[in-house]
């Protein structure tokens, strides 16, 4: 099985088109305001862009007002929902859109119950816990992440090239999500590190 790969946080076409030359599988943009990842609607419909059939499109939200959402999807052709915030299961699927629900991971969650919270959601993130939303580059304590989640499971949070590989034979996910490791800094990303990425991951199919 190979575990897919979605590059996030992308603002600019050039790094674009190396998630993609490099076999990223979906590519992810941020339309949460207080993320210097942030992408305006101009910037996100250009970035949509150049992406080839087959790799899908992600947008990601924190608590967005449902218009913001709605008018969103009206102007960038996203094929897929990203939801960091508090949002809740009426909330995630008002959009008649397949989303994933992001878990910040902290000691003392209990994570089946959560994803048992979202039964139309199409797999669950686990991501770290930080003051405000995103990972910000942190990993969580993988000892935390029971034997199953009853859902897929996207799996994120301080992942590199160093090591994904053990997390991907660690936990079989169905896919794996990066950002700041793949960056030089935040919203700008590093060619040589991205292919670098993507190969760990391959070579560590299951």
């Amino acid at each position: 099985m190979k575990p897919r790969i979605k590059i996030c946080g992308l603002t600019r076409i050039e790094d674009l088109q190396q998630a993609v030359q490099a076999g990223a599988d979906a590519i992810g943009l941020v339309f949460y305001p207080p993320s210097r990842r942030c992408v305006d609607l101009l910037t996100a419909a250009r970035l949509a862009r150049g992406v080839p059939p087959f790799v899908s499109i992600v947008g990601l939200f924190v608590n967005a007002d449902p218009a913001t959402v709605r008018a969103t999807l009206a102007a960038v052709p996203i094929h897929l929902l990203q939801l960091h915030g508090d949002e809740d299961e009426a909330y995630c699927r008002q959009f008649d859109r397949p989303y994933i629900k992001a878990a910040r991971v902290r000691p003392g969650m209990d994570l089946v119950q959560y994803a048992a919270a979202f039964p139309s959601a199409q797999a669950i993130l686990l991501d770290a816990f930080v003051d405000g939303y995103g990972g910000g580059g942190r990993m969580f304590d993988w000892s935390l992440v029971p034997p199953s989640l009853g859902k897929p499971l996207v799996l994120s949070g301080g992942l590199t090239a160093d090591n994904v590989g053990e997390a991907v034979r660690r936990f079989r996910p169905e896919a794996v999500d990066v950002s700041s490791g793949v960056e030089v800094r935040k919203g700008i990303k590093d060619a040589d590190k991205i292919r670098a990425f993507v190969a760990a991951v391959r070579a560590s199919e299951f």
